[in-house]
């Protein structure tokens, strides 16, 4: 009796789980199905027939191109300089102790959970006291604060995992700093880095709330989206968001299989 109120709990979880799944899933997979709808007028919210042609036209509305295009070079660059910064910063919490490190730790955190809203009207404040004209260098700049935190913390959670005696073992055999950490540190955090850099292309290619408070006339692919949605949202949109998202499962797909050849 036990036995069957067991099977019939994990079988219930199991069909919770998946309706959780289906739930999350179906978003996604009606943006890629409307990506092959063939409509006839501004509206793309009715089915109206299965086609290719969207795809040989997705550069064709010249301002969503140009969007994508911003969204795009500002994520690769906010990536860049928060990876580099944020693994620093994962570094040195993970390694060292210092004077304040528990007051650092918290505002870490602390950005983290800062809603949008408040640190998009903050850097707006900032940016208009200090008369900054809003464009990609103050949405880059933006999107670096906010991504900074998560990266740290990524990193960091890699680095509290290492084994010292391998760096003091490198420098015993007379390789320097930047060897050791070229050689020993690097390769053996990669694989935050790596997470963390993900996190912070998605945060920045995805995000609204915070770029609508300091872009000024620049508009992002997000922007865009919402600004077209009373005129009717073109399918160009739904190819560009399904090959975004394409892109993002085959990364996910190369980082599972290098893990697990590394394990």
């Amino acid at each position: 009796m036990r036995g069957a109120r067991v099977r019939f709990g994990d079988r219930l979880l199991k069909a919770y789980t998946w309706l959780i799944i289906l739930w999350l899933v179906a978003p996604i997979a009606v943006m890629i199905v409307f990506g092959f709808n063939d409509k006839q007028s501004k509206s793309n919210a009715t089915w109206q027939g299965f086609t290719f042609k969207w795809y040989g036209e997705l550069f064709a509305i010249p301002d969503l191109s140009g969007a994508l295009i911003n969204s795009l070079v500002i994520a690769a660059a906010s990536t860049i300089i928060t990876v580099v910064i944020g693994t620093m910063l994962g570094l040195a919490l993970g390694r060292h102790r210092f004077r304040g490190q528990g007051a650092t730790n918290f505002l870490v955190f602390a950005a983290i959970s800062t809603p949008e809203l408040v640190m998009g009207a903050s850097l707006l404040s900032l940016f208009v006291s200090a008369n900054v004209p809003r464009d990609r260098i103050t949405i880059t700049i933006a999107h670096v604060l906010f991504s900074l935190a998560f990266v740290t913390v990524t990193v960091r959670a890699r680095v509290v995992t290492l084994d010292p005696s391998l760096e003091e073992a490198a420098k015993d055999l007379g390789a320097g700093p930047w060897a050791t950490f070229r050689l020993v540190t690097l390769p053996s955090i990669l694989p935050g880095v790596l997470a963390g850099a993900m996190l912070a292309f998605a945060l920045s290619i995805d995000d609204y709330v915070v770029t609508s408070f300091v872009n000024g006339s620049t508009l992002t692919f997000p922007l865009w989206i919402i600004g077209s949605v009373k005129t009717g949202i073109p399918p160009q949109v739904n190819v560009m968001g399904t090959l975004i998202f394409g892109v993002g499962v085959l990364i996910a797909i190369i980082n599972a299989v290098a893990a697990r050849r590394r394990t």
